[in-house]
């Protein structure tokens, strides 16, 4: 019950910084977030009408990826959940759905920022939280709300298990300090709180 009340503040939180960036930017990639973590069980059960899967007794749902969703005035995201085998450990869980937001969405009703050639390089979970390396692709192409978009695809992903985790950037084995040449300010480690303070104007 406690986990569901920190989860929910945090979510909350996150939004409410959110809400804040889009009316002081004037940018429409940040409302996706609006969206993406009011997302609850209800919204998941209906996610999964729309993508089903096999009932088995192997297979369980965890970990969720993070699409944008174009509208016709805004944009809007979606959260994907994963249908995993039950004996794939947290470190495997949050590599496969990593790993499926870099390749890409499936149905074109839906896109991502990120570059498709960006590589995960490597994940580690440990007590400290999820240490990401990615490829030097990550940082290319588009300006400032494209840059957004992907970085709050990435952290979103990279915390469905836990939004209170802390998640460590790299690319090409540097720690990521500025991302875009517009210098969008990077904190090691990066938490949805930290995204909420930081477009928290």
């Amino acid at each position: 019950m406690q986990d569901n009340h920190r989860q929910n503040r945090s979510s909350i939180g996150f939004v409410a910084g959110i809400i804040a960036a889009m009316v002081a930017t004037g940018t429409v990639t940040t409302w996706w977030a609006i969206h993406s973590l009011t997302n609850s069980p209800d919204s998941t059960t209906q996610n999964s009408t729309e993508n089903p899967v096999s009932p088995s007794f192997d297979t369980e749902q965890r970990g969720q990826v993070y699409w944008l969703n174009p509208g016709r005035d805004d944009l809007t995201v979606k959260d994907e959940p994963l249908t995993l085998q039950k004996s794939l450990t947290d470190e495997e869980v949050l590599e496969t759905a990593i790993k499926r937001l870099l390749s890409g969405p499936e149905s074109s009703e839906y896109y991502t920022t990120i570059p498709p050639e960006t590589k995960l390089l490597s994940l580690k979970l440990d007590d400290q939280g999820v240490h990401l390396d990615l490829s030097s692709e990550f940082t290319t192409g588009g300006g400032s709300a494209s840059m957004m978009g992907r970085l709050a695809q990435l952290l979103a992903t990279a915390t469905s298990l836990d939004p209170d985790t802390k998640v460590w950037l790299s690319i090409e084995g540097e720690p990521l300090e500025i991302l875009g040449g517009e210098g969008l300010m990077i904190e090691q480690p990066m938490t949805r709180q930290w995204f909420t303070d930081n477009f928290e104007l």
